[in-house]
């Protein structure tokens, strides 16, 4: 327990110094007041997680509070503190939108309780502004190649720990995918997977978005923020791009990272969290920390795992499996109808560099599904610039030989090519071809390529 805010509205001084004393050995920031009108200016100046609230005050009921309350800090807890038991008051202030109701006098393990329970209330308010269903069901990654493959061995290895992790690839490639799929095959699935995108935050607004502020901490504060460190406490911080952080913000986050705890801006309380980072970057960390602008201890506090996610371009056949499965996402979503890849089309999206990687992808078949004018995808429905990488075709040299050579030697050369271009993945190579898988496998032994 601790790290909230609590005010106690309670005009017996011995009750208000009681729950002081408890909530403060507690490690709960605590303050008092004796009636409505002090209540109200003290909401006012700063917003409070839990209030503890009398029903009769000198100036007025203190139900009559709670709209008050309610409309300064949606998310305070109220637990209304009665020195009578009486039913309708106690069902009239739930109505009115408190949380709980005490009867004096107030034990210490019955105060404790309930302030427990308002805890793991507000932190699951705070995450569920954060926690997107939909990026449960959006982790898979697609591709049967070699390089995805063992990507897909790493995250299963490294998400069954608490390990920190740090994933490298270039602009595009799917970072964030391999992060979130890390953080929904680990124990901490059902807690938040919370990002920030170091880039894209300039470095005098990414301290508030890391530890969150109290109301007033700077102009333009008019109420407390909860950081995105406080917000992802039991669950996972990704930290994307984070090569691009300012070296005064790098050796911030580094002593809060090595002691999991912080301050909110505008407050001396401390917070502690516990966290799971994982942090991303296009960046040559080893250039970047040789030539000062990456700290290496922040560094090896980050990467006790590396991950490195493969550019497209070296994912062979893969690039055929995201673009069908782009292409169909797209004209699902826009209730069109999925045009056809050619073989044509599937050959030069093979041969392209890709130098915007899945991202590059993506928006070239969201292009192909809104603007393809029939049922398959030619050529000219491709830029300009993807064609013009299509190797050209060149006339074969064979000259004069028995016609069952011609016929070996062409079919050598198809199949040949055919490894290349799809990674040597036989069964699609054999759907390709149009010839069964085990006359595929005898032709490779037939021709030598088994290699």
């Amino acid at each position: 327990m601790g790290n909230l805010s609590i005010l106690v509205v309670d005009d017996e001084k011995n009750i208000t110094d009681l729950l002081q004393d408890i909530l403060e050995d507690e490690g709960f920031f605590v303050e008092t007041a004796t009636s409505i009108t002090e209540a109200k200016e003290k909401i006012k100046e700063k917003d409070f997680e839990i209030i503890l609230l009398d029903v009769w005050l000198p100036d007025g009921e203190g139900i009559d509070l709670i709209p008050f309350i309610k409309e300064s800090n949606p998310l305070t807890k109220i637990v209304m503190i009665s020195g009578h038991a009486n039913i309708p008051i106690a069902v009239k202030a739930l109505k009115e939108g408190a949380f709980d109701f005490l009867e004096k006098p107030i034990s210490t393990d019955s105060i404790l309780a309930v302030i427990n329970k308002a805890e793991k209330e507000i932190q699951k308010e705070l995450q569920l502004q954060f926690f997107k269903e939909k990026d449960k069901s959006n982790i898979e990654i697609i591709g049967e190649s070699e390089p995805v493959q063992k990507l897909k061995r790493q995250i299963e290895k490294v998400a069954k720990t608490n390990a920190w992790v740090m994933i490298l690839g270039e602009n595009g490639t799917g970072k964030e995918l391999v992060a979130k799929s890390i953080h929904y095959l680990s124990d901490r699935k059902d807690k938040p997977f919370v990002d920030i995108n170091c880039a894209a935050i300039p470095d005098d607004l990414l301290e508030s978005e890391l530890f969150g502020y109290e109301k007033g901490a700077f102009s333009g504060a008019v109420s407390r923020k909860p950081g995105k460190l406080e917000v992802a406490n039991g669950g996972t911080l990704f930290l994307d791009e984070v090569a691009d952080m300012s070296l005064s913000s790098q050796a911030k986050l580094l002593r809060v990272l090595e002691e999991q705890e912080f301050t909110r801006l505008g407050s001396n309380q401390k917070i502690k969290v516990d966290l799971r980072v994982i942090s991303a970057t296009n960046k040559n960390l080893e250039k970047e920390i040789e030539e000062g602008r990456f700290r290496q201890d922040l560094y090896f506090r980050l990467a006790v795992v590396q991950i490195f996610v493969p550019p497209l371009r070296e994912r062979g056949i893969d690039i055929i499996l995201l673009a069908e499965h782009f292409l169909e996402k797209t004209c699902l979503e826009n209730k069109l109808e999925k045009p056809v890849l050619t073989e044509e089309v599937k050959e030069a999206l093979l041969k392209y560099s890709w130098p915007g990687n899945i991202r590059e992808l993506k928006n070239l078949m969201e292009r192909i599904c809104i603007f393809s004018n029939g049922e398959k995808v030619v050529l000219e429905d491709l830029p300009p610039y993807i064609i013009k990488n299509r190797p050209v075709r060149s006339k074969l040299d064979i000259g004069i030989k028995p016609l069952k050579q011609v016929k070996e030697e062409a079919e050598k050369e198809v199949i040949k090519k055919a490894l290349e271009t799809y990674n040597k993945n036989l069964k699609e190579i054999a759907k390709v071809l149009e010839i069964d898988l085990s006359s595929l496998y005898r032709k490779i032994k037939q021709y030598n390529l088994e290699e």
